[in-house]
Parts: C-alpha cells; structure tokens; sequence
C-alpha cells in the first residue's frame, strides 16, 4: 500500500501530521529552496519527538541535507552531520551537474555503515541513462522524483502518465523505494498511485491556500488520506 509522506517544519506540524495520517515525517525548510534544511538542532528535535511517541503512534523520520551544490566533500560532509540525529533516511537532491559519479562515491563510505540514503531526482533536469543503476550501485534505499522549481506546475506537468510508469518500473525492478512528489494535490493521487510508488510526498497540496510556506491544514491532510 503507497504511503503518505508529509513535509513538515516543527514539533507542532508534526503532531497535526501524525493526528492526520501521516506514514512518514519529512523535515524540510520550503522557505529555503525545493528541498530546504532546517536548523540541525530543530531536525533533531522533532525527530525526538516522533521517534518518543509509543508504536503506533511512532512512524519514520526523513530530513533533507538542503539545497547543496553537488560537491563531494560538501555534500558528503552535510549527510554525515544529520546522521548524527535520529533520523530514519537521508535525502540528498542531485541537482544540475556534470559528473554524479564523484558525490555516489563519496556517499558509498556512508551506505555502506548501513544509514539509508534517498537519491532526489528533479523532473527538471536530465540525467544519464544508467544513473539509477549507478545509484543503487551505490548502496542508496531509495529514489524519489520532484520538482525542482516551486512555481506552480506540480510533478505531473512535466512527466505523462507513461514517463512516470517507466520511471517507476526501472526504481522498483531495482529493489529501491520509490517516492513521488512535485507540488502534488488530492487530484493527482490517482495517477500517482497507478505506478505503485512507496509512498507520495505533499507539503503545498496540505497547507492553508495552497502555500508551501503555510500551515498545514487537518482538513486537507484528511482527504488526502481518504483518497490514498
């Protein structure tokens, strides 16, 4: 069953998550880019929080490392910092770049310790044709697809109906998690839930108007949850 991953920015947003349905807490800054860090110390603050609540209540924790340039040292030294917080899995964007290879390798030294690492891919941008291969070649648990720029246009302006089977097809065959994301809405969960992804990713779609930046809204994250 596709879970439902919510992006949240505090303790509070947290709770209203996980009153609301949420499988998955998300740290994420959306004033800060597409995938914006929060303070380290507020990561490991909500990550206290969901992981000292009592099973079931207790669900994983995803943080993102932030907008980061892909170099190596920097993106290496931004995903060993977070693996000191209780965090369940790592996501790193892997923005516009010649080279991947170099920060996959540099990343291997942390995959292999056993942290789960989740490669963000950006619907945006183009990337060579075995990059999911060399991704779990890495030792990545996971890919999830988003959009880059916050403007409006969600995952599915830019990928068909088909673009997404494919790409869900060469994720899953490859014994990887598969999240979806980009500005999504209740409409889009349908579609979405035809590739059979782990799980999907909201953050504007459940906030007051719509807005990234606001508040979550208990109401949105209902039916979302109703739908999925």
């Amino acid at each position: 069953m596709t879970q439902l991953l919510i992006s949240v920015t505090s303790v509070a947003e947290a709770q209203i998550a996980l009153e609301n349905g949420a499988d998955i807490i998300d740290l994420k800054n959306p004033s800060a880019g597409a995938l914006g860090a929060l303070p380290f110390a507020q990561i490991q603050a909500i990550a206290d929080y969901v992981h000292n609540l009592h099973i079931p209540c207790r669900k994983p924790v995803s943080a993102t490392i932030g907008d980061v340039p892909m170099q190596p040292q920097l993106v290496y030294d931004c995903v060993a910092k977070l693996t000191n917080t209780k965090v369940d899995f790592i996501k790193i964007g892997f923005f516009e770049a010649d080279d991947y290879q170099p920060c996959l390798d540099a990343l291997q030294n942390i995959t292999q310790t056993g942290v789960k690492l989740v490669a963000v891919l950006f619907a945006e941008h183009h990337y060579p044709d075995d990059f999911i291969d060399a991704i779990k070649n890495a030792g990545f648990s996971g890919v999830m697809l988003d959009t880059a720029k916050k403007n409006g246009l969600s995952l599915m302006d830019h990928y068909s109906g088909e673009q997404c089977k494919n790409f869900a097809e060469r994720v899953l065959k490859l014994d990887l998690t598969l999240g979806l994301a980009g500005s999504l809405k209740i409409q889009h969960v349908a579609l979405a839930k035809q590739v059979n992804p782990t799980y999907v990713g909201f953050r504007g779609g459940v906030c007051d108007e719509g807005q990234r930046v606001l508040s979550l809204n208990a109401d949105k994250l209902q039916a979302i949850r109703k739908v999925l």
